[in-house]
């Protein structure tokens, strides 16, 4: 069988200058660098790293100096806590999990009752972190041997390593018929930058497809803007937002799911809607006092229409998710906001507008428009106490300003 992930294992770290380097960092020298770097300032960097060359090898400098700039990147992901003690690469810093919905993923497991879990193209070792620390026994797996040795590193560092078994292998070569489940996370960048054609994912994702196929219960990481043609009828598909920002898509397949269905997950608050097939389009009317703005795992899942049903309301354009209505509607799934002007779009009229009603601060959101929200705060020349928010976007296909402010 041909080999499928990413990288080649090299025979050893001393063949290696990048596993060289970073066995360098878990020396006692290495570690104490860590620690002074913590709080450092990259502005500073030529300084600070003329000042440790004095007493410590230029190798391990530069080194510790590129491990610091990775840790504070990767707090946004995993928390200051976890982050200062954990290792990472360039590439595991993008392509990692963020904590919280890793969190969510293996909670949903084991509340399944799994209770071991093979995680198929680990990285450094988000997801295998939050299965054992709900826990689950994991086998984490990654065939490049550096990202293999940072995932293990990592599970020592935070105390999960009797949960966590590291092997640096091909995943294709991984028998997973012991474990309650399969997590698969496809390498989805390449020497190009982002990968969009799933066959183009390392592995492909016809391949993790039929690896989670064969297990009791299975996981499957893809990009949140997978068409939904891609999506097989055996699995149940959840996109996941974060903050209002979505994070990523997962398709769950076996017992305790439900094959078919579109879910949207909000975190941290874990509000989920589902629906077990897409609704028929929803209604097309004018604008009324209210207008909703979808989060974006609703618009991702398709399940906007399923909003509109239950708000009672419609949607401003067929080609735009955003939902008017005459009553006021509450829901964790939208943002809602009252609205006081609807205007064909005009750069002149919104600023004679906005001067007349002292707006010193505008919130631009557009679907639809072309327009640049920078560019046009910059048009605007605002000044005043007041604030608004402007829609730019289409109703019945005509481009159109509505201009308002958040309920609540």
């Amino acid at each position: 069988m041909d080999r499928v992930n990413a990288s080649t294992p090299s025979a050893s770290s001393a063949d290696d200058p990048a596993r060289a380097a970073f066995a360098a960092l878990r020396t006692p020298e290495g570690e104490q660098l860590l620690a002074e770097l913590r709080d450092h300032d990259p502005a500073d960097e030529l300084a600070t790293a003329t000042r440790l060359r004095r007493t410590h090898p230029a190798e391990l400098v530069s080194a510790a100096l590129g491990q610091a700039r990775l840790r504070q990147r990767a707090v946004a992901k995993f928390g200051a806590e976890d982050a200062y003690r954990m290792y990472f690469t360039p590439n595991g810093v993008e392509q990692a999990t963020r904590t919280s919905v890793a969190a969510h993923r293996a909670a949903r497991f084991a509340g399944l009752g799994v209770r071991s879990v093979a995680d198929l193209c680990c990285g450094i070792g988000g997801d295998a972190i939050a299965l054992a620390r709900a826990g689950i026994s994991v086998l984490a797996v990654d065939r490049d041997p550096l990202t293999a040795e940072v995932a293990r590193a990592n599970a020592q560092a935070l105390g999960l390593a009797d949960l966590i078994e590291v092997r640096c292998a091909d995943v294709t070569e991984i028998d997973t018929a012991p474990y309650d489940a399969v997590f698969v996370d496809p390498a989805r960048r390449g020497g190009r930058g982002r990968i969009f054609d799933p066959e183009a994912y390392s592995p492909p994702l016809s391949w993790a497809t039929s690896a989670a196929l064969k297990a009791p219960r299975a996981a499957l990481k893809i990009a949140p803007g997978i068409p939904h043609e891609a999506i097989g009828p055996e699995a149940e598909a959840e996109w996941i937002s974060d903050g209002g920002d979505v994070k990523e898509a997962v398709l769950w397949y076996g017992e305790g799911f439900a094959p078919g269905a579109f879910r949207a997950t909000l975190l941290p608050s874990g509000a989920t809607l589902s629906a077990p097939a897409p609704l028929p389009a929803p209604p097309v009317g004018p604008v009324g006092r209210y207008l909703y703005e979808p989060d974006g795992a609703v618009i991702r899942a398709h399940l906007v229409a399923d909003l509109v049903e239950r708000c009672g309301g419609r949607l401003v354009d067929e080609t735009i998710a955003y939902i008017t209505s005459d009553e006021p509607y509450s829901s964790p799934y939208v943002a809602g906001y009252e609205i006081t002007d609807e205007l064909p779009f005009s750069m002149k009229r919104l600023k004679a507008l906005l001067r007349e009603r002292q707006i010193g601060v505008l919130t631009v959101k557009k679907r639809g428009s072309a327009v640049e929200p920078e560019e046009l705060r910059r048009r605007m020349k605002l000044s005043g106490p007041g604030s608004a928010t402007v829609f730019l976007t289409r109703v019945a296909g005509a481009p159109t300003m509505l201009i308002g402010h958040p309920l609540g």
